[in-house]
């Protein structure tokens, strides 16, 4: 008797505190607050990851979505860096593009960007340029001579669906008319369906992924111009990317340049993160539930049904692509600066 009350004892004994514990986030729900509005590519991986990541994280947390919009997912960038606590329970996944405005000093910036808490990223992204094929244009050239001036709708001004249209004018010489504000690229596509706009830059992956871009790719509603990857996507084998185009039009190096700066923010994909200063425990089990999600198999059937690509990068990785990115030299941000505004 004496000998088995002493073995309890021991094993009592033998538990640390940390396994004795209640998990941080048993019971809890963490608000994952999207820069757009729904049904953009963005709020689809958002809530995405929100069905599955509390599998994943000790306790088992519940994630429910939240859309900010605003600024081409500027709103939420600030709300994020500067307004939510540290502490784990709010998240952010915004434009990549927010960098971009960092770096030239847009005046309402008030986040770092080298500062979030990085949990990673689902998928990494190929720019791609589009317009209504009934407007007849047929290559990206055409649009240097077309008798009306496309319209083409986008985000916030500085958002990658502004600038990079912006590179494609200045670069190649386009006649073409930016209409910022909207609140998410699903209200560009019903824009687009309308006629009030006709053409967009979004990605590879949200034209493949989600509708009308699927439809649209099967009907031939729409033309894509341009690919900005640095080798063609088998879906548009067809479509030269910015490279080809620039080789072809002998785009000088200034131009190049620009075009590497402002496409970093594709390889950064659609960046889960948390505010500056999570504790690191927090930031670790979240770091670390993200990853095994990514490679789970209810996880993957869901992203194949919605037609999403996987291609995830780690907390870790994002901020070495940051911290490589860095700040670009002033000459390239004044040569920047233009494609960023109205």
């Amino acid at each position: 008797m004496k000998t088995t009350l002493l073995l309890i004892i021991l094993s009592l004994l033998a538990i640390s505190p940390a396994a004795a514990q209640t998990p941080f986030y048993q019971g809890k729900t963490v608000q994952i607050r999207v820069g757009f509005a729904a049904g953009g590519a963005f709020d689809v991986w958002a809530r995405v990851i929100a069905n599955h990541l509390g599998k994943f994280v000790p306790g088992n947390p519940t994630f429910v979505v939240q859309n900010m919009t605003g600024g081409g997912s500027m709103i939420a960038a600030n709300y994020i860096y500067g307004v939510a606590k540290p502490d784990g329970l709010i998240l952010g996944v915004v434009s990549p593009a927010m960098y971009i405005d960092q770096v030239t000093g847009k005046k309402e910036v008030q986040y770092d960007w080298f500062k979030f808490s990085y949990i990673g990223s689902p998928e990494k992204t190929d720019r791609i340029f589009y317009v209504r094929a009934d407007t007849g244009i047929k290559t990206l050239e055409d649009m240097r001579t077309v008798a009306e001036t496309p319209k083409c709708g986008s985000t916030g001004i500085g958002s990658s669906a502004y600038y990079f249209p912006r590179l494609l004018q200045d670069t190649f010489g386009l006649k073409l008319m930016l209409v910022p504000g909207y609140p998410g690229a699903s209200d560009v596509n019903l824009a687009i369906e309308k006629n009030e706009v006709q053409c967009f830059s979004g990605t590879v992956q949200a034209f493949f992924g989600s509708e009308p871009g699927r439809t649209w790719a099967k009907s031939g509603f729409v033309r894509v111009l341009v690919q900005g990857g640095a080798k063609r996507d088998p879906r548009i084998a067809n479509v030269p990317t910015l490279w080809e185009l620039m080789d072809k039009n002998k785009s000088n190096e200034t131009y190049r340049r620009l075009a590497r700066i402002l496409l970093i923010p594709d390889d950064m994909g659609r960046p889960l993160f948390g505010p500056p200063g999570m504790p690191g425990d927090r930031l670790k089990m979240l770091r670390d539930g993200f990853t095994k999600m990514m490679s789970d198999g209810d996880l993957i059937a869901d992203a194949k049904k919605k037609g999403l690509d996987i291609t995830p990068a780690t907390g870790d990785e994002l901020d070495a692509l940051i911290k490589e990115a860095g700040v670009p030299s002033q000459d390239v941000i004044q040569k920047l600066k233009p494609l960023l505004e109205n």
